[in-house]
C-alpha cells in the first residue's frame, strides 16, 4: 500500500512538472513567415530592422518581444505579401504610430523645438549673465565717483565736528 501510494505521488508530480514545462515552452514560439519570393522576404527583414518599436524605444520591431512589435511585424508581413512598397509600409506605420517609429524622423516644427530649444535657452542664459555683469560694473563705477565727491566732504565735516582741542577724536 505504501509503495503504490509513493508511485502514485511520483507519477502525479512528474505529470504536473511536465505540464508546467510544456506551458512554458508554448510561450517561446517563434513566428514563422512564408513568402512568395526571396525579394519579399528581404523587404520584410529590412523593414523589421528599420522600424522602431514605440514601446521599447531603442529596439527595432524585429528584435522586440513586445506585443505591439509583434502586431507591427504581422502588419508589415501582410503588407509585404500584398505587394506594398517600402515607402507605403513606412508611411502607414508613421500615420498609425507617429514619426517615432523611424530612426530618422523628418524635420518638422516639433523636432526643431526639440533640437534648438536647449540651444536657445543656453544662449539666452549666457546673454543674460553677460548683460547683468556689465550692468553691475557700470553701477559700481558710478557709485565710486559719487563717493569721491560728495561723501568725502561729508566724512571730513563729521570728523572735524568730533575733534576736540587736542586734535583727538571724541568717542
Amino acid at each position: 500500500m505504501k509503495t503504490s501510494l509513493r508511485k502514485w505521488g511520483l507519477r502525479s508530480f512528474a505529470a504536473i512538472a511536465f505540464s508546467f514545462f510544456a506551458v512554458q515552452a508554448s510561450y517561446a514560439t517563434i513566428d514563422l513567415y512564408k513568402f512568395d519570393s526571396p525579394e519579399q522576404e528581404q523587404q520584410f527583414k529590412e523593414l523589421g530592422q528599420t522600424l522602431r518599436c514605440p514601446k521599447c524605444q531603442n529596439n527595432n520591431i524585429a528584435d522586440s518581444n513586445a506585443e505591439l512589435a509583434q502586431d507591427m511585424r504581422h502588419k508589415v508581413y501582410e503588407m509585404t505579401k500584398a505587394g506594398k512598397s517600402d515607402q507605403e509600409i513606412v508611411d502607414y506605420m508613421i500615420d498609425r504610430y507617429g514619426n517615432f517609429v523611424t530612426y530618422d524622423p523628418p524635420l518638422t516644427a516639433g523636432t526643431l523645438v526639440l533640437w534648438l530649444g536647449p540651444l536657445g535657452v543656453l544662449v539666452f542664459g549666457f546673454g543674460f549673465i553677460v548683460l547683468r555683469s556689465r550692468k553691475s560694473k557700470v553701477v559700481t563705477e558710478d557709485n565710486s565717483e559719487e563717493w569721491d565727491n560728495e561723501h568725502e566732504e561729508r566724512l571730513n565735516a563729521l570728523l572735524n565736528e568730533n575733534k576736540n582741542e587736542d586734535g583727538k577724536v571724541n568717542k
